[in-house]
This record gives C-alpha cells, sequence and structure tokens, in this order.
C-alpha cells in the first residue's frame, strides 16, 4: 500500500537509499566488484555515460573522488552488507557539556548514509539517486526518522557508524544505523529511517517503480536487518497530533540559507533545531535529548515561515508516571531513569498546515566530562 502524505508533497531532506548485497552465493563476487569500481572511480547504476551520476566524466573529478576515498575513514563491510565509518567529534560540533550536540549526531548519520551511497556507485549529484532516478527527475525524501542516543560522544571520541538499507516494497526504502564508541566498543545509539520517492519538478509523490527498485535491490540484503529489532519499541511509536493552543510555542522561524540542502529544500537537521526552539529552557538547562521521533509531512522551502509548538505528552500509563516532572511537564521511569517526554507540531505559519510532527525523550544531564 502506498504511503500517502498530504498532496503538497511530503517531506525535507534526503540521505539516500542504495545498499547491501546478494544471496550468499554472490556476495564475495559483488565485494570485489564494488571494489574495482571503487578504486577506478567509476560509478555505476546501469551505466550511461550521458549522465552526470558517472564519475567517469573527467580526469579531475575521477582524481578528486579517489582522494576523498582516501581521506574518508570508512568502507563497505567484508561481506558487503553494510558500510562503516569512523568520525572524530570536533570542538565546534559540541554543545556547553562538552559533548556532541543531537545536531552533530544528526548531521553523521547523513553523512554516513550519503558516503555508503557513494561506495557502491550511486550518484553524488542529488543524494545517492539511480541512473533512472536521474532520468525521470526523481528524488529521496524522508517520511520519517527516529533517532536514539544512549550516551553523547564528547570532543574528540572517535565514534564509528554502520549504515545499510533495505526495501519498502512500493512505498520506498528503509535506512538504520548504529552508532559505537570506538574507545569502549559501546553501542551509544541507534537509529532508523523511512524514505519515499518524490518528483524533483511537481513536488509529488511517486511509487517506486519495478525499474528503480531494481538498480538498488542488490546492494539491500534479503533477510530484513533492523537497528530496533525488539518488539514494540519506541521507533514504531504513533505520534499524535499536538493541538493548538501548545504550553509552549517559538513563531515566526525563518529559513536560513544554510538550511536549505542540494534538493532546494530544507535539511532534515534544521528541523530538529527548530523543534528545540520551543523547548521549555528548564528542561534543556538540566536535561539531554534521549530519542527524537519526526514524522515529515510536507517539504519546507526557503520563503516559508515556521512555527513550533511544544506541549508535555500525556503519559497513558500511569504506573509509570511521575507528578513532580519538571515543571509541571508528565515524567515516567524508563530504565531506571526519569524521562520526560514532549509532542512537537512544525508548522506553516500563513495557513497552519502541518510541516512535521515529532515526539522527544529527555533524561537527566549527566555529569560534566
Amino acid at each position: 500500500m502506498l504511503l500517502r502524505l498530504p498532496s503538497a508533497t511530503t517531506c525535507s531532506y534526503n540521505v539516500p537509499p542504495v545498499d547491501q548485497i546478494q544471496p550468499p552465493n554472490q556476495s564475495r563476487f559483488l565485494h570485489s566488484l564494488l571494489n574495482a569500481r571503487r578504486r577506478n572511480a567509476a560509478v555505476c547504476c546501469g551505466a550511461s555515460s550521458q549522465t552526470s551520476d558517472l564519475v567517469l566524466a573527467a580526469p579531475e573529478v575521477r582524481r578528486e573522488k579517489i582522494l576523498a576515498d582516501k581521506l574518508r575513514l570508512g568502507s563497505l563491510t567484508e561481506d558487503g552488507l553494510s558500510y562503516k565509518e569512523k568520525f572524530i567529534v570536533r570542538c565546534y560540533e559540541v554543545g556547553i557539556n562538552k559533548t556532541a550536540t543531537v545536531e552533530t549526531m544528526a548531521n553523521l548519520l547523513q553523512e554516513v548514509g550519503c558516503n555508503h551511497a557513494q561506495s557502491v556507485g550511486f550518484s553524488t549529484d542529488g543524494f545517492a539517486t539511480t541512473l533512472t532516478m536521474r532520468k525521470l527527475h526523481l528524488i529521496w525524501v524522508t517520511a520519517r526518522m527516529h533517532i536514539e542516543i544512549y550516551k553523547y560522544p564528547a570532543w574528540s571520541d572517535v565514534v564509528e557508524i554502520e549504515t545499510w538499507c533495505q526495501s519498502e516494497g512500493r512505498i520506498g526504502t528503509r535506512r538504520d544505523w548504529i552508532l559505537t564508541d570506538c574507545a569502549s566498543g559501546e553501542v551509544i545509539g541507534r537509529a532508523t529511517s523511512k524514505w519515499v520517492m518524490m518528483n524533483e519538478d511537481t513536488r509529488r509523490l511517486q511509487k517506486v517503480t519495478d525499474d528503480v527498485r531494481d538498480e538498488y535491490l542488490v546492494f539491500c540484503p534479503k533477510t530484513p536487518r533492523l537497528s530496533f529489532p525488539e518488539a514494540n519499541n519506541s521507533s514504531l511509536r504513533k505520534i499524535s497530533k499536538l493541538e493548538d493552543p501548545a504550553h509552549y510555542s517559538r513563531l515566526g522561524l525563518v529559513p536560513r540559507r544554510a538550511d536549505l540542502d542540494m534538493n532546494q529544500h530544507v535539511n532534515n537537521v534544521a528541523y530538529i533545531g527548530w523543534v528545540l526552539e520551543s523547548m521549555p529552557q528548564e528542561i534543556i538547562d538540566t536535561h539531554e535529548m534521549q530519542t527524537i521521533t519526526l514524522d515529515y509531512r510536507r517539504e519546507c522551502q526557503r520563503d516559508d515561515i515556521v512555527d513550533s509548538l511544544t506541549s508535555p505528552e500525556e503519559v497513558e500509563d500511569t504506573a509509570l508516571l511521575e507528578l513532580n516532572g519538571t515543571n509541571g511537564s508528565a515524567a515516567r521511569v524508563k530504565d531506571g531513569e526519569d524521562v520526560s517526554q514532549f509532542l512537537h507540531l512544525l508548522r506553516l505559519s500563513g495557513d497552519g498546515l502541518e510541516i512535521n510532527r515529532g515526539r522527544t525523550e529527555w533524561r537527566k544531564k549527566p555529569e560534566k566530562r
């Protein structure tokens, strides 16, 4: 069944799908083939010398791609099923606690997803679109993003992120991530996302055709692999619409030029920042975001004006409720921690149309590192 979002369009930024694997008896051949492609810096997708999807173009383009591959601390895994890359947390990526911000983590997820797509030979022009997608002016847009951070890395920490992608049938693709602290080997976060296809000219959703699926399905695992395999995990929870009046609001937010991506609409990380704009300051001061889920209803463009609304979310399980939550907000006990949770709505200021709705969970900040 086709995922239907409001007719205007959908979401916002894109982290491309593409991925992984063949049946077991072909995986070694596929891995060798992909390595050869990377060495030659010639991008595939079915391959036509006339498209910008190919890095065959000019010698200087090939040299630049080879240099980028050498400098990048990432590659396909040995079995070709996923892609791993290491990142050093920079000083400009941390906040007042000297730990990475949630925007930093979201940026790294997007970066490793794009690098994975390039490593298997998809376009560097348009967030890893396939050859058929480029011909038909199709792009990938995010329908849902769910991120859980168990421990934020600090300045100079090294984090390894593994990512892989798989088909979601006619409605799109799914990309997952696992984040690991390289020093301890501890899993410090997980994330998952769903992507749908949109026509770049009409800005309307389209079904994933057989031609497009055939181009990326060879890189997807035949057996589903989920970063959140647990039953009833929080990534599956439906997000209720936040009704006005909200407890907290920040009105009249305007996209900066730097918020736009190569598809000419607001990038995913900007939405996280807008959500934070309407969070109560006392929560920001004493808590850190543990989980964020965003459902994208409509894309946002440069001239749009956005309202950010936030309210505490009512917790249905009264056995877990504590009425003394910060600022009177609902708090619950999760894995031995007091967790405060909120609902969010981003809407267009003029007509009130939903851009996206979200949910966040917050835990007490640890001592400064």
